[in-house]
């Protein structure tokens, strides 16, 4: 028999490259020699003048550097995904072991691994080669890969899904999205996911997310921990280091000209235009606040102002769109600025404004000037159903108008046929003119199928069904594939009637706009006289808590024991109908005409012609003809 080969040999330098130390790894001198960006703002070769950010946090990422954690917090679209995503190629490329990357849900997962690893693993070189794509099971390459060699493994997964990170040993790992993490019943999904890296002497683990709420938000609680890094830029008149702020841009911001937005020097007072972002990112400066915490925690934190990707027009128009708007308005603060947004957790006492309500220039039962668009809320309990009607107006004002009880069970004939009325009844106006309503929202958290055979019976753009979601990052409403076809089984592609709500979200802004005391601010919300002490009481009746659950902080709003709170949830009922109903989008014709046809007495305007597409006719053929419409 003829030897081919030197199996021994083989064997040995098998042993050998097994056992070889891996090559010190620098994270920057490798994308700067191997990241191709495929598209985007600037594709092409990774310029690290572009994000002079980037190279701190690549060189803290990187082995030789001692820190353990590293967390970058920071405003949306400032690149803080592609930083993640060369941190895993670049340790999965030069590096040995099971690398995790963790996303909030597992459809994050999946986009994530298609949209943004793939195409970047794709234009790297030698990354593509190194991990081939099967194509037998192409579930298991989009959240599962393996070096060639067999040497390093990417895992995918989500925060929710505890099993899938158990028995193994992650020796890197990126927690994506931390700030919107959810508890799970099986514990701490953060702790959790730290405790698969306790075994490796080394191992680093990358906290990214743009922040949420406070008290509560995860990635704010760990960029506190770590070394609280600033971002530093020199003054291009004179020189002075000193932190861009939001606060140094508002307070010279003139809302009729947002293409002017500037800042101010603080030391020498001049002028610092967007035109001076170029020089003044050259010489950019990480200064920790918290440098004790750099040998094993280094954390970062960097707003839109820094980067490329985001004018500073830009950042003035979306403030000014968000004013009046709590929502808008924490949402600009948290995705532009990169700021947890502190929130109201306790109601205003019920006694203030009670005595608001005592001075109101209307009453119960009418609508007032400035109320053009009506919507109710509707609350379903297990022996009455609760309501409560709303006017909206512009600046995203908002007046109660009426408010009741019907004693009965959703299901029972008698309770259907009052909320008929209540959908197609008027209330008159301060100019005596009858104001319909426009839309009306169903809670169908309770007796699901009762409500939504109930809402059947309307078309969408009438009635809604809603249910709550209390996640702090649940977008305010987003619909739910929940309808069926009663033969078929499978659920209706134009299904328009079922929504979930961010009762989270809507209980902020509310709480916000209960604090505003001048009538003629964006966001005022008024009452009229004649409104019952429970209505206000039963308005301001929950308040966020903290809860130690299994270890864990959770928090959550609670209502005092024996205490309603019907007309808060009826209030947010109403107020997302009239979100759904395209409040917010309001155009400045769509006001003058509805101030013309229900401010002004007399002869009535002509509708402005709106141009129905053929997609939006075919989505109500397919209401009209799987749900026709039963008067009673």
């Amino acid at each position: 028999m003829t030897l081919l080969c030197n199996i021994e040999r083989l064997g040995l330098e098998a042993l050998a490259a097994a056992f070889e130390p891996p090559p010190e790894i620098d994270l920057l001198a490798w994308a700067e020699q191997n990241i191709v960006i495929p598209d985007g703002a600037f594709p092409g070769p990774y310029n690290p003048c572009l994000f002079p950010f980037f190279s701190e946090i690549l060189r803290a990422l990187s082995p030789i550097n001692p820190c353990r954690f590293v967390t970058f917090m920071g405003s949306a679209q400032v690149g803080k995904t592609m930083i993640g995503n060369i941190f895993a190629l670049g340790m999965l490329s030069l590096g040995r072991g099971t690398f995790a990357c963790i996303h909030p849900n597992e459809e994050n997962t999946v986009r994530w691994s298609k949209m943004k690893l793939s195409p970047l693993m794709a234009s790297t070189p030698g990354v593509c080669d190194q991990f081939p794509q099967r194509t037998r099971d192409a579930q298991a390459s989009v959240l599962y890969r393996e070096r060639r060699d067999g040497l390093s493994r990417l895992l995918i997964t989500g925060s929710a899904s505890p099993a899938s990170l158990s028995q193994i040993t992650v020796d890197n790992q990126i927690q994506d999205d931390l700030a919107k993490w959810e508890a799970t019943r099986a514990g701490d999904p953060e702790q959790m996911a730290e405790s698969r890296s306790r075994a490796v002497a080394d191992a680093k683990i990358f906290k990214i997310s743009t922040p949420l709420v406070l008290p509560g938000c995860r990635i704010s609680k760990a960029f506190m921990e770590g070394s609280q890094e600033q971002p530093y830029v020199p003054c291009p008149h004179c020189g002075e280091y000193q932190i861009l702020t939001w606060e140094n841009m508002k307070a010279g911001l003139d809302g009729s000209h947002p293409e002017d937005a500037h800042f101010s020097c603080t030391e020498c007072g001049g002028i610092v235009e967007e035109k001076h972002r170029p020089q003044m990112l050259s010489g950019f400066e990480w200064r920790a606040q918290n440098p004790s915490a750099m040998s094993y925690h280094r954390s970062f934190w960097v707003w839109s102002a820094y980067s490329y990707l985001q004018s500073w027009e830009q950042i003035a128009r979306e403030y000014l769109k968000s004013r009046g708007d709590a929502s808008a308005e924490q949402t600009f603060y948290t995705d532009t600025l990169g700021l947890a947004f502190e929130v109201q957790g306790t109601g205003r006492p019920w006694e203030e404004l009670k005595a608001r309500a005592a001075k109101s220039h209307y009453s119960r039962g009418t609508v007032p000037q400035g109320g053009l668009i009506l919507t109710i809320g509707i609350d379903c309990q297990l022996d009455r159903v609760e309501w409560v009607a709303l006017a909206h107006g512009r600046q995203f004002k908002r007046f109660v108008v009426d408010y009741g009880t019907i004693s009965k069970h959703i299901s029972e004939p008698d309770c259907q046929h009052n909320i008929d009325a209540l959908m197609n009844r008027t209330w008159l106006n301060y100019v005596s003119i009858s104001v319909p309503v426009s839309l009306t929202a169903i809670d169908a958290n309770y007796s699901t199928d009762d409500v939504l055979a109930y809402a059947h019976r309307y078309p969408s753009s009438k009635l809604i069904a809603i249910r709550g979601n209390p996640g702090d990052a649940a977008p305010r409403i987003a619909r739910i594939r929940r309808e069926r076809n009663e033969k078929k089984g499978t659920p209706l592609k134009y299904s328009n009637r079922f929504f979930n709500l961010g009762v989270n979200q809507f209980k902020f802004s509310l709480y916000r706009d209960l604090q505003k005391d001048d009538p003629v601010a964006p966001g005022y919300f008024s009452f009229p006289t004649g409104l019952e002490d429970r209505f206000f009481q039963e308005l301001v009746s929950e308040t966020r808590v903290a809860k130690k659950i299994a270890g864990q902080t959770i928090w959550r709003w609670e209502k005092p024991d024996r205490q309603a709170n019907e007309m808060l949830d009826c209030v947010i009922y109403s107020t997302a109908a009239g979100l759904k109903y395209g409040i917010n989008g309001m155009s400045e014709l769509g006001w003058k005409y509805l101030e013309a046809k229900y401010d002004t007495p007399g002869e009535q305007p002509v509708a402005p012609v709106a141009r129905v597409s053929m997609a939006q006719k075919l989505i109500d053929r397919s209401h009209q003809k799987q749900y026709p419409i039963r008067r009673p």
